[in-house]
């Protein structure tokens, strides 16, 4: 069975503090190589080295000028970064004070990974040396403000990817945010597009666009981590599962899920339980 471990957002001596920054030597310090779940962003630039961060089943290099991010509830583990060189900085959701980078933390579909380009990376690099060197002021005299316009700067910054699209598509915005809230009980894209007035064909072209992948193809996907997330690290069964994703019973649920995987619930979750 995997433990995961809860961690609660605590900066050290600093309470009141939204932003934490850390080396990855500290955090080599803190890692005990098993599986994490944070209530916190966890977004780490990555200046030199090699590793690995696996994000809800998907492994993400750690390689030189990249970039990782994982939201709250995101269960993530962090392996062989033993000559991984940079920083993390750690922020409750609510720290970012710009209106785009507060959507952008909002977003339940946040990039895990990428690469900065290098004309990006001089501009990442002082912004970063900037939330840093405000980070290390005195307690005494450390604003709460200010390392959150600095994070929000860094954010900016580093560009995640298709962060402009999702922006400038309203209507994939509303049908996001729809997703994340009735997944469990909607799993029909007309549901969606009813709710919000459009014809099922207007609202899986605006998903595809941002997305590439259908409305339909994007519910299942959330159905489908979801779904992961209950049987490897909670240990549900498939009849729990069901009821927990709304479906009416545990054998329509196996085959939604190997529909959309190619494996039963419970072959996934046994190998899931022997990693």
């Amino acid at each position: 069975m995997t433990v995961i471990r809860q961690m609660t957002y605590r900066p050290r001596g600093r309470p009141a503090a939204t932003v934490e920054t850390m080396t990855f030597d500290r955090l080599r310090e803190l890692n005990d190589g098993g599986t994490q779940r944070a209530d916190f962003h966890v977004l780490a630039v990555v200046d030199s080295g090699q590793g690995f961060v696996t994000v809800d089943f998907l492994q993400h290099p750690l390689e030189e000028r990249s970039a990782v991010w994982v939201p709250p509830g995101a269960v993530h583990r962090w392996d062989d970064i033993a000559g991984v060189a940079g920083h993390l900085v750690l922020f409750v959701p609510t720290a970012p004070v710009t209106p785009a980078t507060r959507q952008l933390v909002a977003s339940p579909d946040l990039a895990a990974h990428w690469r900065v380009p290098d004309a990006d990376w001089p501009f990442v690099d002082a912004a970063r040396g900037h939330l840093l060197l405000e980070a290390s002021a005195p307690p005494a005299e450390l604003s709460t403000e200010l390392p959150e316009i600095l994070l929000s700067a860094l954010i900016a910054r580093l560009r995640p990817p298709h962060t402009e699209a999702r922006f400038t598509q309203p209507l994939f915005q509303m049908f996001r945010a729809g997703v994340e809230a009735h997944f469990r009980q909607h799993h029909d894209a007309g549901y969606y597009a009813r709710a919000l007035g459009y014809a099922p064909r207007t609202l899986s072209r605006a998903v595809q666009q941002v997305t590439g992948r259908t409305a339909k193809a994007y519910i299942v996907d959330r159905i489908v981590l979801e779904a992961k997330r209950l049987l490897a690290h909670d240990r549900l069964t498939a009849a729990r599962c069901a009821h927990a994703l709304g479906f009416p019973d545990a054998s329509n649920f196996s085959v939604f899920f190997t529909k959309a995987t190619g494996v039963r619930p419970g072959a996934w979750q046994a190998a899931m339980a022997v990693r």
